[in-house]
């Protein structure tokens, strides 16, 4: 497959020379820093995501390093939250028809959990060539994806991948500087029985809704409970970069984010929808269909979404066909039911 970028070689290995710089300036923070002054709320604007003291580690770097090392080379229109929602083009001044590329980044992705050090964040990337306003994810022909760790973590790893190429993964020692690559592989279960699978619900507002839709759909598929058994179990990940990777390393079976299909929900109690996942939270999509994850959008179709900032997305992943034909028809039949959306096929 061409890939309508030049040199997209050289290009990735400058974005996993800034990712490392990200995460390592990131961790350092998170070693010197309190847990209080990193979960301050910086800014809370209307685009995008709350952004909070930690995710300021990385906003000046990002923009630095993409006008010094990027931009000479491929100009470009860089998107990413903190950065106003049209984005910014580099070189400063260039008309964005100008440009060559567009460039989608969450510098941390999973904020929350890792301020709290609860959980490893990532670090996303999706490049695609400039379409204007009409550049979608499913235009993205580059993406990488790195971990930053917990402070007593010493072990992360970094995926990347080329559209038409292979999927590749390497495991770092930030102790010893030692990298070795590494093989993910989703799950090639045929049931979510005894495996994890989940639909997220990270935030107050509609959480019972998208429960009862879950706890349908399980039942739907493994039967009602058994006494002193688990069907099947849930993780719930607050970060969607770090849930394609549980499905790309096979530790979830099925991942579903609906929350956009909620606003007549709570439209009709009265309330606001509240946060959902935007366009940047799944730049590196990409990296899970290289891998072999089946994505959908929340009707069922071809996973895809502007190339924006604010836009509401929902998606559907599953590790394999079997468990798609188990869940799809089920899962589909039950949101029709609730939500009356008239659109799910």
């Amino acid at each position: 497959m061409q890939i309508p970028i030049d040199h997209p070689e050289a290009l990735l290995a400058l974005l996993r020379v800034l990712h490392e710089q990200i995460r390592d300036a990131v961790v350092t923070a998170c070693e010197q820093s309190a847990v209080e002054e990193l979960a301050g709320v910086a800014e809370d604007g209307q685009a995008g995501d709350t952004i909070y003291a930690i995710d300021r580690v990385s906003e000046a770097l990002l923009v630095d390093f993409f006008g010094e090392h990027v931009a000479p080379r491929w100009p470009l229109v860089l998107f990413a939250e903190g950065l106003p929602p049209d984005g910014i083009t580099l070189p400063v001044g260039m008309p964005p028809d100008k440009a060559v590329i567009r460039v989608l980044v969450d510098p941390i992705d999973g904020t929350r959990g890792l301020m709290y050090q609860k959980r490893p964040a990532w670090i996303l990337t999706g490049v695609a060539p400039n379409h204007g306003p009409a550049t979608r994810l499913r235009d993205i022909v580059l993406a990488v994806q790195t971990e930053i760790p917990l402070v007593k973590q010493h072990l992360c790893d970094t995926l990347w991948a080329v559209a038409g190429g292979p999927l590749h993964a390497e495991r770092l020692n930030r102790l010893s500087g030692e990298r070795w690559p590494i093989t993910l592989r989703p799950s090639r279960a045929t049931t979510i029985a005894h495996g994890f699978a989940m639909i997220s619900r990270f935030f107050p507002g509609a959480r019972e809704e998208l429960a009862a839709i879950d706890e349908a759909m399980v039942r739907a598929v493994l039967g009602p409970p058994q006494a002193g058994k688990a069907h099947c179990f849930e993780d719930q990940y607050i970060c969607s970069g770090g849930q394609l990777y549980e499905l790309i390393a096979g530790h979830d079976r099925f991942v579903a984010d609906l929350r956009p299909l909620l606003d007549q929900y709570m439209a009709a109690r009265g309330e606001a929808l509240g946060i959902c996942c935007h366009p940047y939270d799944l730049c590196t999509a990409l990296l899970a269909e290289q891998a072999g994850v089946l994505l959908t959008d929340e009707y069922g179709n071809p996973f895809d979404a502007p190339f924006t900032l604010d836009a509401d997305v929902g998606w559907i992943g599953y590790a394999n066909a079997a468990i798609r034909s188990q869940i799809e028809p089920v899962l589909l039949a039950e949101l029709r039911r609730r939500l009356k959306s008239g659109s799910a096929n």
